[in-house]
């Protein structure tokens, strides 16, 4: 199984590196990082880069594809080529994929049409002003279109899809393998749950105004 994921200038970090961890144990997996050229693709906060050892060019038809989010998402959001090759992709995936406001980007290139799909909690009016239909879950299955919420949910997008692909005793060994075992010092992850005064500092401070 080929698994493409694609990256650019500014995505954040875990939306690709948590799918990376997971869906990269499953058996006969291949996974390659994927950018409009090959070379060093800097994330949101640009101290940690990673390697795009393949172009959009070299890699078309990918059995599974993940479009992580960030602040950069609005250039492949512009960019035809990008668009062109997930279209293409997404005619010949097993399953294509989001995390965070990559839903964003799947939107822009047309596939999200008709579709349910969800994206990190201050993306969604940004997803829903495309005419998606937005659903406020952490994991959203629609067809062979899955979409996560923001960020770390890539990694429960990831165990689910792992599941579908293998069965869930080897989406479980996965789980074990990473030690994925949440227990966070604050009950302050959701919008609908972080105190109010919490939920205004994020978005004073919100990367969406700037991105969107």
């Amino acid at each position: 199984m080929d698994i493409a994921i694609f990256i650019f200038d500014r995505f954040t970090a875990l939306d690709a590196v948590g799918p990376y961890e997971t869906l990269s144990r499953l058996p006969d997996a291949t996974v390659t990082f994927v950018a409009a050229e090959r070379g060093l693709v800097r994330t949101d906060v640009g101290s940690l880069g990673l390697m795009a050892d393949a172009s959009i060019e070299e890699l078309t038809e990918p059995d599974v594809v993940v479009v992580p989010g960030g602040p950069g998402q609005v250039l492949p959001m512009g960019d035809e080529a990008t668009l062109a090759w997930l279209r293409h992709a997404h005619e010949h995936t097993q399953w294509t994929t989001s995390v965070c406001t990559g839903s964003l980007i799947l939107a822009a290139a047309g596939l999200l049409e008709g579709k349910r799909a969800t994206t990190h909690w201050q993306g969604m009016e940004f997803l829903a002003a495309t005419g998606v239909e937005v659903v406020d879950q952490r994991v959203v299955f629609d067809g062979k279109i899955v979409t996560a919420a923001g960020v770390s949910a890539g990694i429960d997008m990831g165990l689910a899809l792992a599941a579908r692909v293998a069965g869930d005793e080897v989406a479980q060994a996965i789980q074990l393998g990473i030690e994925y075992d949440p227990q966070p010092p604050f009950d302050a992850g959701s919008r609908h749950k972080a105190p109010p005064a919490v939920v205004e500092l994020l978005e004073a401070r919100s990367r969406f105004r700037d991105a969107s």
